[in-house]
């Protein structure tokens, strides 16, 4: 198995964060500095700044990782970075390593997953999957159906023109709008195209999971059903 996949299933971190750490020389196997790309068997002792990982285990039909919706308000920064004042993970203080799947700028609420499992991150990001995110939006400008078309249709971003989505008024200066990517702060910088500023980002959908009564700094666990929708193929939770 490779290294950072083996370091991801203990749920101590994501594979690209393991392969961070591996290239900064924090990890060890049998006691010697691992590299990236280095395969890992049975019996071998991997370490990370010299703490011994453990498999995770878990009874028949239970569940292995922490999977979890949470409600972030805004201010609170989708980062795992200790040192950034009011991280994400430092906010919910899970009792278990969680890290989050994707990202809400640190101006924007709503919902966003996290989970303990670093194995099922890319899994779920991948840009095939096109999972369908839903934000309620709020402008400093009237929105008309000239500006909704010009959304859906296509709008340059980071040097690419966003892929076509969905979106539907709400009210004077509100918008509904559904990206099936997750280009870097996507959704304010299309409307920048257009001369508008973005007043308040609300994301209350990613795939089949709802923001629904969850309140802002709240979180719950992921139904079976709900994870059973992120990836449908999957059998080992």
């Amino acid at each position: 198995m490779r290294l950072n996949k083996h370091i991801s299933d203990t749920g101590f971190c994501s594979r690209r964060e393991a392969d961070r750490l591996i290239s900064e020389g924090r990890v060890t196997v049998n006691g010697l500095r691992a590299r990236i790309g280095a395969e890992v068997g049975e019996g071998d002792e991997v370490r990370v700044d010299g703490a011994t990982l453990r498999p995770r285990t878990a009874a028949k039909g239970q569940r292995k990782h922490v999977y979890i919706a949470f409600n972030k308000p805004p201010g609170v920064t989708t980062t795992t970075e200790s040192a950034v004042k009011g991280n994400i993970v430092d906010f919910i203080g899970h009792q278990q390593r969680i890290f989050p799947i994707g990202r809400l700028d640190k101006d924007s609420e709503g919902l966003i997953l996290l989970t303990s499992n670093g194995d099922i991150v890319n899994e779920i990001l991948r840009a095939e999957n096109k999972l369908e995110k839903e934000y309620l939006v709020a402008i400093n400008h009237a929105v008309t159906d000239e500006f909704l078309r010009g959304m859906a249709r296509g709008v340059p971003v980071h040097g690419e023109t966003t892929l076509p989505c969905k979106t539907g008024k709400l009210g004077r200066f509100g918008f509904r709008i559904v990206l099936v990517q997750g280009l870097n702060r996507q959704i304010r910088l299309m409307a920048a195209h257009f001369g508008h500023r973005v007043k308040q980002l609300l994301r209350v959908r990613i795939g089949t999971v709802k923001l629904g009564h969850l309140k802002p700094g709240q979180w719950r666990n992921l139904t079976d059903a709900e994870l059973r929708g992120l990836l449908p193929q999957r059998q080992d939770w």
